[in-house]
């Protein structure tokens, strides 16, 4: 019963501790796959990831799957980036269908707009 109060106000207990093997797997990784990976992370979390952690978790995981086997196979980064590394992410990202943080901020926006506009006709 304890457990089931603690998880719904800090998130699951789970995919806390799935995150930190995937942050420890990414930390773990070899250069430059580390780098690359990180700065890629670092545009993702900014970008887009998404706002359910069972989706986001399943990512992450596929996320340090493909670089763990980039590195094993010594893939040049390049060849797993291409030449728009902003492409790959947001190409990466499109891949697991969830709400993003920031479809929730466009919709407040709308919101707010639509909000303001019913003011006025007042």
């Amino acid at each position: 019963m304890a457990a089931k109060w603690i998880e719904f106000l800090t998130g699951s207990l789970e995919q806390k501790k799935q995150y930190r093997q995937y942050k420890a797997r990414i930390n773990a990784l070899p250069e430059p796959y580390g780098a690359v990976a990180k700065a890629t992370e670092r545009y993702l979390m900014y970008s887009g990831f998404p706002t359910e952690g069972d989706v986001m978790m399943t990512m992450l995981g596929d996320f340090a799957d493909l670089w763990d086997r980039a590195a094993a196979d010594g893939t040049p980064v390049r060849d797993i980036v291409g030449d728009d590394p902003v492409e790959f992410a947001e190409t990466f990202a499109a891949a697991y269908d969830a709400t993003q943080w920031i479809d929730k901020e466009r919709a407040r926006l709308k919101r707010a707009i639509a909000d303001a506009e019913e003011g006025e006709q007042k």
